[in-house]
């Protein structure tokens, strides 16, 4: 298997673009809800504190809530770990350290060179996204053993919509692809290590660590991971039934070598699990408040909801433009991609042994099943968010990667009569079958087609203002725009009924004006008094998302309001 020269440089130049595109406009997009709350850990604050400081029937100016954004005066990383710990023990601690520490070291520097503190906070996951690079080209050679399929799957997560997304969003998602990635790169090492079989990134007179140490790295891959995300769990899970189906399949020749391979997996993940104990006690104990956090996951949409979410979700690796939800030409779009998607694993399974599908097959099914299985059994929506695939995704580019490469590999035979050359000889020529040409060149046509989709996915989405995975938040951007177009705006507002305002608040925030200002009502009875009125009378009064009590004090103070922004549920308040 071989690409030409020319092809290589391609793939190598678009290996740097997706590099790049992870740091452009990393200010551009909105802000949402949940990198607001990776800040405000980071910064050592809970919501509950911030929620009382702010909530208190009073007027402040929009720039005020930024000061949350900042380094708590007088607190330590163990105020980070301990906002997690009491309010939010599904997110382990290790990133939101980590970003505590950017903020210090960098954030003054960043913020001045950039104009804009989101760079502070977006520059971390862009760089830590880099992580995934080396760790795929290293996984791809430990399955298949071909430079050609290593770097085209190393293309395919650098110029991937899905990855360069996350890796602009300030959460931990860049991190956990990263280590998602290396860990089954350390897993596949030490197992063929343990097996006594030689290096593959290195000549045979290279060395290698010893086993207890390759072991060691995996367990500590694990330990990452598992700080990072629980959702690393998945991937281990996955390694867990690799482990064992490949056992039975073809390790019979070496039996002493395959339970001493298995043992020290054991050990590892053992190893690992005691690592991240003191936070699996955090979150054993604090498992109610865990629950409460994430109670929005039970609701079930319906079958034909996350049908289409699982194709907008596997699809986006490869082809992300927007064209709008209801839209038909968001699925019929991607049915090309999802036709690859089934052929390269179809292919991956016809070609390879079972120490390579079956991995490959393990890693994307064993997750996907995890989190598909409890919503029909028991009803929710966990397998709606994309973000919660990312146990699964490389091993889709991995398949991909390997069906195109083996198609756009050269195959030539040999004419004339010796491919020695002698005096006696005549020269010989290489010449391709001709069904070996049309298909090598047609599959060259996919693959490019493939690439302009997401290169133009990646321009689309850095030039947007706003993206799907802004969730709650999607709309900031146009309810930012039209109440700095309002003259004097007043921004009446509450917790909410479901508690995120405080969020969206502080994500508006960075896009209105700093003379915007803003009413944080703590109790919807306050509406009804003279000094509310009195504070409405100097401007225009629009009410951001306002609890279900709140609208009613308003309506029954004020009459019915004006709506200004529907599905944005911002209402204008008639004078008094």
């Amino acid at each position: 298997m071989r690409f030409p020269v020319w092809l290589k440089g391609i793939l190598v130049c678009l290996l740097i673009v997706g590099v790049v595109f992870r740091f452009v406009n990393l200010n551009h997009k909105v802000y949402w809800h949940d990198e607001v709350y990776t800040t405000m850990r980071a910064a050592g604050y809970t919501r509950l504190e911030i929620d009382q400081e702010l909530f208190q029937n009073r007027q402040l100016l929009a720039n005020e809530l930024q000061t949350f954004q900042q380094i708590k005066p007088g607190s330590t990383a163990g105020d980070t770990i301990r906002s997690l710990a009491v309010e939010d023990p599904q997110h382990p601690p290790l990133y939101f350290v980590m970003t505590r520490f950017w903020m210090q070291a960098f954030g003054n520097v960043l913020t001045s060179g950039f104009g804009s503190p989101l760079t502070v906070q977006r520059s971390l996951p862009a760089l830590l996204s880099l992580l995934a690079l080396p760790a795929m080209y290293g996984l791809a050679w430990e399955l298949f053993a071909a430079h050609e399929i290593a770097l085209l799957a190393t293309t395919l997560i650098a110029l991937s919509p899905f990855d360069v997304l996350f890796a602009q969003t300030a959460r931990q998602y860049s991190l956990l692809t990263g280590m998602v990635i290396a860990s089954s790169f350390l897993l596949l090492r030490a197992l063929r290590l343990s097996k006594g079989q030689k290096p593959s990134l290195y000549r045979s007179t290279a060395k290698s660590f010893p086993d207890w140490l390759n072991w060691g790295f995996y367990a500590l891959a694990v330990a990452i991971g598992l700080y990072t995300h629980p959702f690393f769990g998945l991937t281990v899970i996955g390694h867990v039934v690799y482990l064992m189906l490949i056992d039975t399949q073809v390790v019979q020749s070496s039996p002493a070598r395959s339970q001493r391979a298995l043992w020290s997996f054991w050990m590892s993940l053992a190893a690992a699990v005691v690592l991240y104990s003191p936070w699996l006690f955090i979150l054993v104990t604090n498992r109610q408040r865990a629950l409460a956090t994430t109670d929005w996951t039970q609701a079930f949409p319906g079958i034909d909801v996350l049908l289409k979410l699982w194709i907008l979700s596997f699809t986006s690796l490869f082809l992300d433009l927007d064209f709008g939800y209801n839209n038909p030409w968001t699925i019929v779009s991607r049915i090309p991609i999802l036709v690859l998607i089934g052929v390269s694993f179809y292919t991956l399974y016809r070609r390879t042994g079972p120490a390579t599908w079956l991995f490959v097959l393990t890693s994307v099914f064993v997750p996907f099943l995890l989190l598909v299985l409890p919503d029909f059994l028991m009803g929710g929506k966990r397998s709606a968010v994309s973000r919660y695939f990312i146990s699964c995704f490389p091993g889709v580019q991995l398949a991909v990667a390997y069906f195109l490469a083996s198609t756009l590999s050269l195959k030539t035979v040999y004419s004339g009569r010796s491919p020695r050359l002698t005096t006696t000889s005549t020269p010989y020529t290489l010449h391709p079958k001709p069904y070996t040409l049309l298909k090598t060149w047609f599959w060259r046509g996919a693959l490019t087609l493939l690439l302009i989709a997401s290169l133009a996915s990646l321009t689309a989405s850095a030039l947007a203002e706003s993206w799907w995975n802004k969730d709650l938040s999607y709309f900031n951007d146009k309810i930012a725009r039209l109440i700095n177009a309002t003259p004097a705006p007043i921004v009446i507002s509450d917790i909410g009924d479901d508690y995120t305002n405080t969020g969206d608040l502080i994500s508006l925030s960075y896009r209105l004006k700093d003379d915007v200002s803003l009413f944080l009502v703590k109790s919807p009875r306050f509406v009804r008094t003279a000094e509310f009125k009195s504070v409405i009378q100097e401007g225009t009064a629009i009410a951001f998302r306002p609890s279900g009590r709140l609208k009613q004090a308003l309506e029954q103070t004020f009459g019915d309001l004006p709506r200004m922004l529907v599905e944005e549920r911002l209402w204008k308040l008639p004078l008094p």
